[in-house]
């Protein structure tokens, strides 16, 4: 072998080795239920632990609505403001959540391995890829939750309209046949200041459920959970307004 196809050939298997690497680091991990039928997951408590109480004082926030899940498969899906968002569907179970996330916190260093440990699903930027869809649907089809905020990123622009919705979470309810649990945070996050946030009851796709669905279909569903969270919303809104002109 020359020395010419000694180096190619080291150099193949470095690529092959940082390939591998990658494909782990891509890989959803799956939380089997114990004897309680709950799917745990270690570090997330641990998160849940050492944060909730960082949460509660530095962005104080109440829950209405639906704020106790059961136990089984959930597609929890919400409105985006701030990296503390992640916190509120994780206060309504003791079981472990799925976020889809960008691909590139999974690749972190040190960040990665934390979220790999929460079976973080990696994603790209508008969720459509083809492996974030195959592990959403592993992960429901095991009986597990998963949390998506279709807007892709935090909304830095408007505390009335939200972002343009990426779709995925209806279509993941649809073909595994999963309840989604909508949920509105009704006003921005801010520093020492209450946020509201509300929970909707369980909504299932069951009009679309055994059928052979198109693309405007699937645009359809997800229309629908986008109105769901904005009538929760407002109707929120308009509750504490009402509250507060019964104070005058």
């Amino acid at each position: 072998m020359s020395e010419e196809e000694k180096k190619l050939s080291r150099k193949d298997k470095k690529e092959k080795k940082k390939a591998e690497k990658l494909k782990k680091k891509r890989e959803v991990r799956l939380f089997p239920a114990n004897k309680k039928g709950k799917h745990k997951m270690r570090v997330m408590d641990l998160l849940r632990i050492m944060f909730y109480p960082i949460h509660s004082i530095v962005y104080p926030f109440k829950l209405y609505g639906n704020k106790k899940v059961g136990k089984g498969a959930y597609v929890y899906v919400g409105n985006h403001y701030c990296l503390w968002d992640i916190f509120y569907p994780a206060h309504t179970t003791w079981e472990g959540i799925h976020f889809l996330a960008k691909q590139s916190i999974l690749e972190a260093p040190i960040v990665g391995r934390w979220a790999r440990g929460c079976g973080v699903i990696g994603a790209q930027r508008d969720g459509s890829d083809v492996r974030t869809v195959m592990d959403a649907m592993r992960v429901l089809k095991n009986g597990e939750k998963i949390s998506i905020f279709p807007e892709g990123t935090r909304n830095k622009v408007s505390d009335e309209e939200f972002l343009p919705f990426h779709g995925g979470a209806a279509m993941f309810a649809i073909k595994t046949k999963t309840p989604v649990i909508p949920f509105a945070i009704c006003n921005r996050p801010k520093v020492f200041r209450k946020t509201h946030v509300v929970f909707g009851e369980p909504m299932e796709f069951t009009e679309y459920y055994g059928k052979k669905l198109t693309a405007a279909d699937y645009e359809e569903a997800e229309e629908k959970l986008k109105n769901a969270i904005y009538t929760l919303r407002e109707e929120h809104r308009a509750f504490l307004r009402e509250k507060k002109r019964k104070r005058k």
